[in-house]
């Protein structure tokens, strides 16, 4: 099925749920096009792989071998890092938002607002710390970007030089396959 069709990613999202509702949220995590098989420390890591690649090839689905790595203790997901410490920005994420100057424009604004929006999880009280840069997105108004709007965003930035850590409460092992 293409993924350039309207409702191909729901469509797609919904079989991996029907294929694989007994392993997610235990074995196996799966969005879209990516997914992550794991386990917790003392399970066997082999034993759910085998049942996840029994699985596949049951419903004749083919992962992309340079896209997989298996028994890693870290990976990308959804532009965030998982890993046995917990799930972190992706530090591309943060460069980039850190390498964005003042917004001139209501567009601007609203699209560093929306990068931030990605990473709101990790930025304590964000609609706080942002309410400056919200004033400017309101009807009729000019953007006039004063000490407060400068003060915001360089709050901001300032926090995303040491994001926090989001933790699991079980630690386990991952392999990811897109």
């Amino acid at each position: 099925m293409p993924f350039g069709l309207k409702n191909a990613g729901a469509t797609y999202q919904q079989a991996m749920v029907t294929l694989f509702h007994d392993m997610m949220h235990k074995e196996i995590e799966v969005y879209v096009n990516d997914m992550i098989a794991k386990f917790k420390e003392g399970e066997d890591h082999l034993v759910n792989l085998k049942r996840l690649f029994g699985r596949l090839r049951k419903y004749k689905l083919r992962l992309n071998p340079a896209k997989c790595t298996f028994g890693v203790k870290s990976g990308k997901l959804l532009g965030f890092i998982v890993s046995e410490k917990g799930i972190e920005v992706d530090p591309d994420k943060v460069k980039a938002i850190m390498e964005l100057p003042p917004p001139s424009t209501v567009r601007e604004v609203r699209s560093f607002l929306g990068r931030l929006n990605y990473i709101a999880r990790f930025i304590a009280n964000l609609t706080d710390k942002c309410q400056p840069l919200f004033r400017l997105l309101r009807k009729n108004v000019a953007v006039e970007w004063d000490d407060e709007c400068q003060k915001a965003f360089d709050t901001v930035k300032a926090y995303l030089v040491q994001p926090p850590v989001l933790v699991h409460l079980n630690r386990i092992v991952l392999s990811f396959c897109t």
